[in-house]
């Protein structure tokens, strides 16, 4: 997978109008199988989550709102959106993409085509 740096069109750019927009860090791991990235996403939720699969890419859009309750004592942390996009190489089965979201972590996992998994060759005697 290749990350793409620069939001694609004006879509990209209406995804992330209007304030802070971070980076956030990720982890790729590759197996015989799949990929599997992991994206740190402290603050996010389920709800305020996009992940899709559009001409080629892996794109993660998300918004994390200031937590609420109480009088504020102090503010450090700035509600913002997130954005990160991946080219994804056609050895991928982009049908059977999967992703779970645990405790701010998002993983995703990137299944290969079976005709680029290796494979185990049997070695018959003569």
């Amino acid at each position: 997978m290749q990350e793409t740096k620069v939001p694609n069109g004006t879509q990209a750019a209406e995804l992330t109008r209007g304030g802070r927009t971070l980076t956030p860090p990720v982890d790729i791991f590759e197996t015989d199988r799949e990929l599997v990235m992991h994206a740190d996403l402290p603050g996010a939720t389920t709800d305020n989550l996009d992940l899709r699969f559009e001409d080629g890419e892996l794109i993660l859009h998300g918004k994390v709102t200031a937590p609420r309750g109480g009088n504020v004592l102090a503010r450090e942390f700035e509600p913002a959106d997130f954005y990160r996009s991946f080219r994804v190489h056609d050895s991928i089965d982009t049908s059977k993409i999967e992703a779970e979201f645990k405790n701010g972590v998002l993983t995703v996992h990137l299944p290969k085509e079976a005709r680029h998994q290796p494979r185990q060759v049997t070695v018959k005697a003569q």
